[in-house]
């Protein structure tokens, strides 16, 4: 059967794309799982100015109205969670597991959490203050309110490791604040977002509140960011994409979210539970195929436990099962296109021709005679001046570091351009807790690599601008207006 073509959704209506359709690519079938719209430069402007149109209204309502429309989003999400799973799974490459619990999954628990947000205090009292007489007027005591605002329109471009839970982080608290968005979804799996925005509308979003466009190419991108409706962009993907986005962003002052790339730093003390560090750097190999920004993909161990740790890292990447992700079996599954495993594949080469030693993997696996895989790899011996130490690779890639001493630890880890998050194994919680306070990064696990998902979720350096997740991003998508009066 021919997959249907889907149709933007510009200012409440389903649109036909000025520009056709391209083809979305299932990562472990090579086989087309649909048609996706090309929408024109005109069309997101358009998306723009129906965000613009729609703003005033939805800002004003009442938060218990948004609250309705986002709980209801979540149970139209959860009625048909295995359809939207597997759409996800066969865009993405996914694991079926990973597919419905922390896609889809997510998305409808964040769709919850921003109903709840949408009644979050707005306002917060500050201290009364004592003016005297002066050239501003009489003494008196002045009151005042920090009261949050919604921004305007937001453009939301969400990356393509999580069609879910990504776009879902965006839109569900950029609505409970008052906002509106132009959601521009990757091009590799946008499919998944369609589905998000048919929930909302059935939800009984209003026309032109949520508005989604497409493209392969940059050009949508670039007009949804340059957009003179827009008033902010939130993006998730590369550093490089991000910093061109700043660029034009600041040129009309824009307000920004970026959340950029990562190349966590794992440091695995003397003293660590090398089963429990083992498990947490692992999910680099299994975990979306290290397909994400918070991957621990740098191991700094100390020098008396490297020899243990890389050959437990080695015999737990080899253990792994490399296939179909429709699979329950499977644990590693697809990168996300040909292009992005070659990509992959020539850093693994490189880091060879750096000196590296390839201890797992290294080599594309050979059951397999379609699909976009790469085996778990791991490479050792490494020093920190190798580009494979110092590039994010974003795949099932790790290179392990010695070092002797703590403060050579975190220096190690300092030295690089990403600060995401950062992991401290050690079975002296005190010390992890010191040394975590030390590391130039916007998160550390502390003998985890769990989140708290009312914990801030940002980087320092080019890791990114800004900080969401729980009430932060509340915060994030709103202006802060003070009001004064004398009292």
């Amino acid at each position: 059967m021919s997959p249907v073509p889907e149709r933007l959704f510009i200012g409440g209506e389903w649109t036909e794309p000025a520009g056709g359709h391209y083809e979305v690519v299932d990562p472990a079938t090579e086989e087309v799982v649909g048609l996706a719209p090309e929408a024109s430069r005109a069309q997101v402007y358009e998306a723009a100015a129906a965000a613009r149109a729609a703003f005033p209204a939805w800002s004003r309502t009442r938060p218990e109205e948004r609250a309705a429309i986002l709980d209801r989003t979540a149970d139209i999400i959860a009625r048909d969670l295995p359809a939207h799973a597997e759409i996800a799974r066969r865009e993405s490459g996914a694991t079926a597991s990973t597919a419905r619990g922390m896609q889809v999954g997510v998305g409808v628990a964040r769709f919850r959490r921003y109903a709840r947000g949408a009644l979050e205090p707005v306002e917060e009292a500050v201290a009364p203050q004592i003016n005297e007489a002066g050239p501003m007027g009489r003494a008196g005591i002045f009151g005042a309110l920090a009261v949050r605002r919604p921004v305007g329109v937001v453009t939301c471009i969400t990356s393509y490791n999580n069609p879910w839970a990504n776009p879902a982080g965006k839109i569900a608290p950029a609505l409970a604040m008052g906002n509106t968005v132009v959601v521009k979804p990757a091009p590799q799996d946008p499919l998944s977002v369609y589905r998000l925005a048919a929930a909302l509308a059935e939800a009984g979003v209003p026309p032109g509140v949520v508005n989604v466009v497409t493209g392969s190419g940059p050009e949508a991108g670039e007009a949804a960011v340059d957009s003179g409706d827009v008033d902010m962009v939130s993006f998730t993907g590369s550093t490089a994409v991000g910093q061109r986005i700043a660029e034009v962003c600041g040129r009309g002052m824009k307000r920004q979210l970026m959340e950029l790339g990562g190349k966590g730093a794992a440091l695995v003390l003397e003293d660590a539970d090398l089963r429990s560090a083992v498990a947490g750097i692992g999910t680099t190999f299994s975990f979306y195929s290290g397909q994400i920004c918070t991957a621990p993909t740098r191991v700094l161990v100390q020098r008396s436990r490297y020899d243990e740790l890389t050959a437990r890292l080695a015999a737990y990447a080899n253990a792994l099962t490399v296939g179909d992700p429709a699979d329950r079996a499977t644990v590693v599954g697809p990168v996300i296109s040909a292009a992005h495993r070659d990509r992959v594949e020539a850093y693994v080469e490189l880091g060879r021709k750096e000196g590296a030693r390839v201890v797992a993997g290294g080599e594309r696996p050979g059951h397999l005679d379609r699909g976009f895989y790469v085996a778990p790899t791991l490479l050792a011996d490494c020093t920190a001046d190798m580009r494979v130490v110092r590039d994010e690779i974003f795949g099932p890639v790790v290179v392990v570091v010695p070092f002797d001493d703590e403060e050579e630890a975190i220096a190690l880890a300092d030295d690089s351009d990403y600060g995401l998050i950062d992991y401290v194994w050690s079975g002296d919680v005190a010390r992890a807790f010191r040394i975590a306070r030390r590391l130039r990064a916007g998160g550390v696990g502390v003998n985890t690599v769990g989140r708290n998902m009312e914990a801030p979720f940002g980087g320092f350096k080019k890791s990114g601008v800004g900080r969401d997740v729980g009430s932060y991003a509340l915060h994030a998508y709103s202006e802060t207006q003070a009001i004064v009066w004398p009292g």
